[in-house]
């Protein structure tokens, strides 16, 4: 039977990577990117795709479009989170 010491700098690293992993799932990943696909839109605005095809059309919502694929700027989508910010009655 093998014997494995463990010492306060293996708690203190493993204490560290733990940290580190924890803070990695905490952050969004919809905030490190610039440039958001519908998908991700979508999930932020808690929205249908019909209701954010009427953001683009209405001229809300400014956009990208390069082949088929449609992109919007994040800057872009938390103006129009904090332009409709409502105070609660």
């Amino acid at each position: 039977m093998e014997i494995e010491l463990i010492t306060k700098a293996d708690f203190h690293s493993l204490k560290s990577e733990i940290v580190d992993e924890i803070k990695r799932l905490f952050q969004s990943p919809v905030e490190q990117k610039e440039w958001l696909k519908s998908s991700d839109v979508m999930k932020m605005l808690d929205c249908s795709p019909g209701t954010l095809q009427n953001l683009r059309v209405n001229g809300t919502l400014p956009f990208t479009k390069m082949g088929g694929t449609i992109y919007y700027s994040s800057k872009d989508v938390m103006k129009v989170l904090n332009d409709n910010k409502q105070n609660a009655a």
